[in-house]
């Protein structure tokens, strides 16, 4: 029986010729970096140093200007310490309306740091070990401050102290004492949220340990969390002076006279007048400082026990945490 081979596979087609007159392809005139959505952004850069710029070179010219020879706020007239303490009557720390509102200032943010920073963190321990009915709306009210807008708790804060014949807020009038507990009722709620991110990064197991080891509950608390939390509640107390420091609307609405201004109310009262000197940039490159070294202090604090303790991951959240917040 023979077997016949199978035919043979058609042979393909022949390529078409091009034609004579087709145009020669060439490459794409668009870059790379702007034709692959999912290169490298090298843009971002660009755009960041662009934001950057556009929001220090203000803050910079005012900076540069308390050190102007004349009075002028706009035209550099030579380098001089003049507003600073050179002036025996309108220099910063001789003239009694700056150096009143600088006093009054960190008054309040001393006071501010010593009540609101033991509230909180006792708050974000109560907060942390409350379990069952009532923790969730607990902790949902504890964020209400940081989501209220200030002015609307300004004028919430003044009616309560104004128009409410109700002891203890009869008791209250507008002043130093209306001020401080207004920067403490907002300042409270950035302690917990410091302190309770630290406890979450901590973790329960060092209480556990101890607690196995013979120590009851008062004494893991002492000797083991306590020590623990001690570079957050450092770190709070420096975000509660930076909000003080800081703070105009709240301040503003529970002032009462010439007595309780602070450097923030004195900027906004004096920015726009045409008598101004540059003394007022010299207040006003003070509270920048202050603030800097505020929250600048509490991050390095927490990026240094951080990274001592070898938990450096958790000190690099705290940290964008804390500066979110500001």
């Amino acid at each position: 029986m023979s077997v016949t081979a199978p035919p043979p596979p058609p042979a393909a087609p022949a390529p078409m010729p091009a034609p004579r007159n087709a145009p020669p392809v060439r490459p794409s005139r668009m870059p790379d970096w702007f034709g692959n959505p999912w290169g490298r952004p090298r843009w971002l850069k660009a755009t960041t140093w662009v934001y950057i710029a556009w929001s220090l070179l203000p803050v910079l010219a005012a900076i540069v200007f308390s050190f102007n020879d004349g009075r002028s706020r706009s035209v550099w007239q030579g380098f001089s310490t003049r507003w600073w303490w050179g002036d025996p009557n309108l220099s910063v720390f001789h003239d009694p309306i700056y150096t009143n509102a600088l006093v009054h200032s960190l008054e309040l943010a001393a006071l501010d740091m010593l009540i609101a920073t033991p509230l909180g963190f006792l708050l974000a321990l109560g907060l942390s070990r409350w379990r069952g009915r009532g923790s969730g709306t607990a902790n949902f009210l504890m964020l209400v401050p940081l989501t209220t807008p200030e002015l609307a708790m300004a004028v919430s804060l003044l009616l309560v102290f104004t128009q409410l014949s109700i002891l203890p807020f009869t008791a209250i009038a507008l002043g130093t004492g209306a001020q401080v507990i207004g920067q403490v009722t907002f300042s409270v709620s950035y302690v917990v949220v410091i302190v309770r991110s630290r406890l979450a990064a901590i973790g329960p197991e060092y209480e556990e340990a101890a607690r196995d080891l013979g120590a009851n509950a008062r004494q893991s608390l002492q000797h083991v969390l306590f020590p623990l939390l001690l570079p957050a509640a450092f770190a709070s107390t420096l975000i509660v002076f930076a909000l003080s420091i800081d703070d105009f609307v709240v301040t503003q609405y529970m002032s009462a006279g010439g007595e309780t201004v602070t450097i923030p109310m004195l900027l906004y009262a004096n920015a726009r007048g045409a008598a101004t000197t540059p003394a007022l940039n010299a207040v006003a490159t003070i509270m920048v400082l202050v603030t800097l070294i505020g929250v600048g202090g509490a991050y390095l604090v927490l990026r240094w026990f951080g990274h001592r303790s070898g938990d450096a991951d958790a000190a690099n959240q705290m940290g964008m945490d804390l500066t979110g917040m500001e």
